[in-house]
């Protein structure tokens, strides 16, 4: 009989969790079901708006109808996340985004506009659900099982964009996009369904106190939170770095249709490549943190340099092979810094504010994101997406080494040292191997 340690986030403890823990195991199931939705869709819109415009700059300007919504409703998003039952919050938030997705079929060549406009609207209830969702996984697990729950939690997203962003793009080409945006909508709604049936409260309970705060001021305190403690500090803003060299995503569709011809396809093999890696990163990254994540930091900062160093290849490779073998690299990086920045913040931050930090922590990633999106196609349009790729690369590179400077006083001491050790359980025996 081992005692499970919190470095355990192999298979073996994967399946382990699934299986002991049902409302787990249906939020998981959901999340796969709904993100591989996401991934037809955005195939679809990448390929749609790339084939009626030809520029770079189409695609960052539908990332950016993407992501600046969900800096906007920041402040409302996280407090609701706080203050309401984030269950059915979620299940509400599902409901209409499968009605909103059954819209798209509207979107056509001659209306084009209409697809930045609707993406805008699915974001704002993405800047809901999100949060919502990242808060809620410490309460649906035991703490024990929250390091592989968090790696579970990265893989999904990446697995769902390995499977998703491939079909995708096969089931674009061959039985058209309406087919994708269909999809999407009913993934969308068999997630709510799942959620209806999770037990586990996802949320601790709240003081008379603590529910009556209002929005204005959860957001101040909010800020001081962040403010105040430098280890939450510093994992927000590796994620607002990383969103600041992250515009390189942009232009995967173009390396797809303009570098290498391949239309959809090349696209979602480039997606699913991307997807590869951010399935694996996660799990990776868990290990090279330490056993009981004791390098958490520095692990972080060789994931994010790690990111960039893909990128710049991807921006020399000739063929479109080698470039599905860079983006998976770059993505071993991205899955891993993201997933370890979530975890350390799933950690230290208690579950009344846990909401509202996390959409700040999204709301600075997608407004990052949705800037250089724009310069990095603005760059490409002019330079070409090669160069583009190869500056947003070493900037991502660039920002690992600042930042690993400028948070050297919160290396000297222990992350979670006032947290006192990780729980510690025994697992069931299983025979799967890692």
């Amino acid at each position: 009989m081992a005692e499970r340690s919190e470095h355990a986030t192999g298979w073996r403890e994967s399946v382990s969790l699934l299986r002991r823990n049902a409302d787990f195991r249906r939020l998981f199931i959901a999340s796969v079901i709904s993100l591989g939705g996401d991934w037809f869709l955005f195939v679809a819109l990448g390929g749609l708006v790339v084939e009626v415009t030809g520029k770079a700059l189409a695609v960052g300007v539908l990332i950016v109808s993407q992501e600046l919504p969900i800096f906007l409703a920041t402040p409302w998003a996280g407090w609701l996340a706080d203050r309401l039952d984030r269950r059915r919050l979620m299940v509400a938030c599902d409901v209409a985004r499968a009605a909103i997705c059954c819209a798209f079929l509207l979107v056509g060549p001659e209306n084009l506009w209409l697809a930045f406009v609707l993406l805008a609207v699915l974001s704002v209830f993405a800047a809901v659900f999100d949060p919502a969702s990242s808060a809620s996984i410490p309460n649906v697990v035991d703490p024990e099982d929250l390091p592989v729950a968090n790696a579970l939690s990265g893989s999904i997203w990446g697995t769902m964009l390995a499977v998703g962003a491939a079909l995708g793009g096969v089931i674009s080409t061959v039985f058209g996009r309406d087919t994708a945006f269909l999809v999407d909508a009913a993934s969308f709604a068999v997630s709510a369904f799942f959620l209806m049936r999770i037990h586990r409260s996802f949320s601790e309970s709240r003081t008379e106190e603590e529910a009556r705060v209002g929005i204005i001021e959860a957001t101040k305190e909010t800020a001081r939170y962040a403010a105040k403690d430098r280890r939450v500090l510093a994992l927000i803003s590796v994620k607002f770095g990383f969103g600041v060299a992250a515009g390189v995503l942009a232009l995967i569709a173009i390396f797809a249709k303009e570098v290498y011809r391949g239309g959809d396809i090349a696209f979602g093999l480039l997606m699913a490549a991307r997807g590869v890696g951010a399935l694996i990163g996660p799990f990776l990254g868990h290990r090279l943190s330490g056993r009981n994540h004791e390098r958490l930091l520095p692990a972080i900062a060789l994931a994010l340099a790690v990111f960039g160093v893909g990128y710049m290849c991807l921006g020399v490779t000739p063929t479109l092979w080698l470039a599905m073998l860079s983006v998976t690299i770059a993505h071993l990086g991205g899955g891993a810094q993201w997933m370890l920045s979530s975890y350390g913040l799933q950690r230290l931050v208690p579950d009344h504010i846990r909401g509202r930090i996390f959409s700040f922590d999204y709301a600075l990633i997608t407004l990052s994101l949705a800037l250089s999106s724009i310069l990095a196609a603005l760059l490409a349009d002019a330079a070409g997406p090669r160069t583009a790729a190869v500056v947003a690369g070493a900037i991502a590179v660039g920002w690992a080494g600042l930042w690993w400077v400028l948070t050297r006083k919160v290396r000297r001491e222990p992350l979670f040292a006032d947290l006192g050790e990780p729980p510690a359980t025994t697992p069931p025996l299983t025979m799967a191997v890692e």
